[in-house]
């Protein structure tokens, strides 16, 4: 929970403080008359503190925390180094135990606000549903923040935005056998329940078959899971402005199929569902600003297990488009699913272009490995925008070529088209975008293969913690609201 304030009061039980290391050396308390400027000048005078980078001195004054906490130099403060310094100071063991802290800032901006705001909802997110807690157990998880700023326009934005990535970080968290393709639909009802602007429809098993969506049938077929395709159409612009579609991959659970994972790659499967679950969280910021914008949001699930019922390599499955597909590999499952949804949006929506999250190669994290995902699409511009999305909100991305060549990688003898390139170790995730390209067509598309970026698996030397890290609604967010 965060709240505002112009001013700082140093009332709450802690207060965070932000300095530069020029500020230090300066010697200048920008809070004259405040006990704070006292701790300041005696951690100087004690060489305890020089406003380095990470660096923090804690200390009590009159019953309330103080945590003079540096920056560095001014030239090497970044929004990215902010958020971290902050965030470790916020999980510093002198406010383990305290309910409010105050974070005053050392500069007021609107960007410096939002980082601020994320350091503190994000950075400090944990996935605590399953820990044992003991009876005497005061840790507080839920703290209040007081930040001050005079920006509160972008920093109540920021919060909104915020709560949707943790809102889809919690659904990635979850067990598999939880967050199941049911649940996710059970989830999206529960949001857009009563909001006039959102129409939902769900196709279940038996319209999936009806409606000939082969390829999600096929990967879903050793599961006793049943999958689903859910599209939110959320008009909040006139009738004559097209619709952007978000559109997510949403394998609740990737064994691999027959083509089965080895230990070490299967242990956090449950997150192959995080571009459904970022789709999740757009809708959830789009229906609470009311957006208007007119979107699509969309996402298959289902699970890809193991049964005499899988579908098996080299089975030749038809898709909703009509188009023929080779198994290669059952572990390249994501794309099938992607290429049907694709297609039945396409079809029954016209959306005006499409950006489209999955996790769908590990070869992008080779490429980028977790700090960035791969971005490729079939439009420049489109594509530029998502970049400047990408660079403002932190969800970075990096372009990947994509030319007429690559098509030769995924030609099969046996049918229209394969799901892995026949060109073996080469460009695996262009290759997939390839494969999705084709489903796709003429409208403006972007792909986000986020692979690398949804999931930390151990702590982050970013921002996040152990687990999920809502990748893509900050990026598609800002997207929305500016283009």
């Amino acid at each position: 929970m965060v709240f505002f304030a112009s001013k700082p009061g140093f009332d709450q039980q802690a207060s965070v403080v932000l300095l530069t290391k020029e500020q230090v050396i300066q010697r200048h308390c920008p809070f004259q008359g405040k006990p704070v400027c006292d701790v300041l000048h005696s951690a100087i005078s004690a060489f305890q503190f020089e406003g380095a980078k990470g660096e923090m001195f804690p200390a009590v004054v009159n019953g309330k925390v103080v945590i003079l906490v540096g920056l560095g130099k001014t030239q090497d403060v970044t929004l990215t180094s902010l958020r971290i310094v902050l965030r470790r100071a916020l999980l510093s063991a002198p406010l383990k135990k305290l309910f409010s802290v105050e974070i005053v800032l050392h500069k007021d901006s609107a960007a410096i606000a939002v980082a601020a705001v994320e350091a503190a909802l994000i950075g400090t997110y944990a996935w605590r549903k399953y820990i044992s807690r003991k009876k005497d157990d005061k840790t507080v998880e839920k703290k209040k923040f007081l930040l001050v700023t005079r920006f509160v326009r972008e920093a109540q934005l920021a919060v909104g935005v915020c709560e949707g990535v943790n809102y889809a970080r919690d659904l990635v968290n979850d067990n598999a056998d939880t967050i199941t393709p049911e649940v996710l639909e059970k989830v999206v009802r529960g949001l857009v329940k009563g909001q006039k602007q959102a129409g939902l429809e769900v196709l279940g098993k038996k319209e999936i078959s009806a409606h000939g969506l082969g390829l999600l049938q096929a990967v879903n077929q050793g599961s006793n899971k049943k999958p689903r395709v859910v599209i939110v159409k959320y008009s909040g612009a006139g009738k004559n402005v097209p619709y952007t579609a978000v559109i997510g991959k949403g394998l609740t659970f990737d064994s691999g199929g027959l083509n089965l994972k080895p230990t070490g790659s299967m242990e956090t499967m449950r997150e192959d569902m995080s571009g459904a679950a970022a789709v999740i969280g757009v809708l959830k910021v789009a229906l609470a600003l009311k957006i208007k914008k007119n979107i699509i949001f969309a996402f298959g699930a289902a699970e890809n297990a193991i049964d005499a019922n899988s579908y098996k390599p080299g089975d030749v499955v038809t898709s909703y488009s009509g188009k023929t597909v080779e198994i290669g590999n059952t572990d390249a499952e994501g794309r099938l699913v992607l290429a049907d949804v694709l297609s039945y949006v396409i079809k029954n929506y016209n959306p005006g272009r499409i950006i489209d999250l999955a996790t769908l190669t590990g070869a992008c994290v080779v490429a980028l490995g977790h700090d960035y995902a791969g971005l490729l699409g079939n439009n420049d511009e489109l594509v530029r925008k998502v970049l400047v999305s990408s660079v403002a909100t932190d969800d970075r991305a990096w372009q990947l070529p994509m030319y007429p060549e690559y098509k030769e990688a995924i030609k099969s003898k046996v049918a229209d088209i394969r799901n892995i390139s026949n060109v073996r170790g080469a460009a695996g995730t262009i290759s997939g975008a390839e494969f999705l390209s084709q489903f796709v067509g003429v409208t403006p598309w972007a792909h986000l293969d986020i692979a690398g970026t949804a999931f930390v698996d151990g702590d982050s030397h970013w921002y996040y913690g152990h687990g999920a890290t809502g990748y893509g609604v900050r990026l598609c967010v800002h997207f929305l609201l500016n283009n």
